[in-house]
């Protein structure tokens, strides 16, 4: 009893594929091209929304934010992901799983506070068009993003210490790819109850709060836009929240997917439940921010137009 109420463990076994050699290959070589298409995706979105000075709005330097986080975010866990698909030893030091832990919660909290600050400028700039410069101006959607990140970094911070200071015993084996931190607390020999509740308090507030407002801001918006006049009008006003609407289907859908199952699921086959889990975090970590810049290419005029501006000075230049 007193070994196993010693806090003991130097490292985690991430279980990942494990036992897959042949799958463990395959995905490999998907997240790679995934990466790489997050990274071109997503840099070139920031590159143009800071050349093109008809992307100096509120909207694009949100934009450019999400861009910026989705390559952090994907950063935190691709690469090590790469590595132990090749590596026969996957291991992380418990200081690399902490910083892991920390990094990925931190970046996943300000997406959704930052995706419900994006819902709260298309509602000003359709519901309130006229008041749009002044509501919001720099000096109020810079803080607005600034918030957004200082808000995933305290949140993560609080959640990140109080696993940390948990007593981890014998089981050093999580089932997941990365150091995801609610794989990590299951782990620990001692009572998490009071970890699951300042866990529920921080999703109600930078989770279900943000989800809130963007749910409160579309059915304001939805209702404006069916009492345009203009059909022409209605089709460029959906046009403009489409991208953004896509993108939070996607990143909501896939998290209430994960974390708001029916209890009566963890009776089911604990292997074939993990292997689930880890298949929709997978589409989580990669899907998501690869998307993200297709959506908003293909569906937005503007930058379409800002990489056609910048491709042709380019080319005029040589």
């Amino acid at each position: 009893m007193e070994w196993e109420n010693q806090t003991i463990l130097i490292e985690f076994f991430l279980k990942g594929l494990s036992g897959y050699p042949r799958l463990e290959l395959l995905f490999f070589v998907l997240i790679l091209i995934m990466y790489v298409i997050i990274l071109l995706g997503n840099g070139t979105l920031i590159l143009i929304s800071i050349l093109d000075s008809h992307l100096h709005t509120p909207m694009y330097f949100f934009l450019g934010n999400l861009s910026f986080l989705d390559i952090c975010y994907t950063t935190t866990s691709i690469p090590s992901t790469l590595v132990s698909f090749l590596s026969k030893r996957k291991t992380i030091s418990f200081s690399g799983c902490a910083v892991q832990m920390f990094l990925g919660l931190a970046m996943g909290t300000t997406e959704c506070v930052l995706l419900g600050t994006m819902a709260f400028d298309r509602y000003v700039a359709i519901c309130n068009p006229l008041r749009y410069p002044v509501i919001m101006s720099k000096d109020s959607y810079v803080p607005m993003a600034a918030g957004s990140w200082l808000a995933g970094v305290v949140n993560s911070a609080v959640q990140t210490a109080l696993v940390v200071q948990l007593p981890f015993c014998r089981n050093n084996v999580i089932n997941h790819f990365s150091c995801e931190i609610l794989a990590v607390m299951k782990l620990a020999c001692a009572n998490i109850s009071g970890n699951e509740f300042t866990m529920l308090i921080a999703t109600t507030l930078f989770a279900l709060m943000p989800l809130l407002l963007i749910v409160v801001s579309y059915t304001l918006i939805i209702s404006s836009i069916l009492k345009f006049r203009s059909s022409e009008g209605r089709k460029k006003a959906f046009s403009t929240c489409s991208a953004h609407l896509a993108v939070v289907i996607i990143f909501y859908g896939t998290i209430l997917f994960m974390y708001v199952k029916p209890k009566s699921k963890e009776s089911l086959d604990s292997d074939d439940l993990g292997a689930t889990d880890k298949l929709i975090s997978m589409f989580y970590g990669v899907m998501t921010p690869m998307m993200n810049p297709l959506i908003y290419s293909l569906r937005n005029k503007d930058v379409k137009e800002a990489v056609k501006h910048l491709l042709n000075r380019s080319f005029l230049s040589k």
